[in-house]
């Protein structure tokens, strides 16, 4: 799971804030599906510069690439352009199955978040996208809570008391 920290949480709450504005969404394209929305916000790079290279690199898909960046972590010498966008993407406090997971919107412990409780989403669905990049971040800020961390607000209670109060 990924590294809880407030930047990875507020980036998860403006990816879900751009695209329940509109911006524009495309599973099947590697700048503006689930991964390409998160690697925007993270990198500051546009969905055609984070399409055009994966495509440089023939890409399959974010959870492939995520499994194949593993191997080849150790030949930095034969790193490809797209290898940086991962390596920023690691950077963040993401992890190689964090990107699977969410290319997919797939995480238990995520999906566990969601309101009304745990149920599966479709990966190709904006507003599914949306529930998943929400829940996560409140998962984030949860932990960030629990380590005495919050990211805002007032530190005396957890971010979503009623969630919370749910889960107890």
């Amino acid at each position: 799971m990924a590294k809880a920290t407030v930047e990875l949480v507020r980036a998860l709450r403006l990816t879900a804030q751009r695209l329940r504005e509109g911006a524009a969404y495309q599973w099947g394209h590697f700048g503006a599906c689930n991964c390409g929305h998160l690697a925007q916000t993270l990198t500051r790079r546009t969905s055609a510069e984070i399409h055009r290279l994966a495509l440089q690199q023939r890409a399959l898909d974010w959870g492939d690439e995520a499994q194949q960046f593993v191997a080849a972590e150790a030949c930095s010498s034969s790193r490809l352009p797209f290898d940086l966008v991962v390596d920023e993407l690691l950077a963040a406090g993401l992890t190689t199955d964090d990107l699977h997971r969410l290319e997919r919107l797939e995480d238990p412990a995520v999906l566990a978040r969601l309101p009304g409780g745990l149920r599966w989403l479709t990966r190709n669905d904006r507003d599914d996208a949306v529930a998943y990049f929400e829940a996560w971040a409140r998962l984030l800020e949860e932990q960030l809570f629990a380590a005495g961390r919050p990211v805002a607000g007032d530190a005396s209670a957890p971010p979503d008391a009623s969630h919370a109060s749910r889960a107890a």
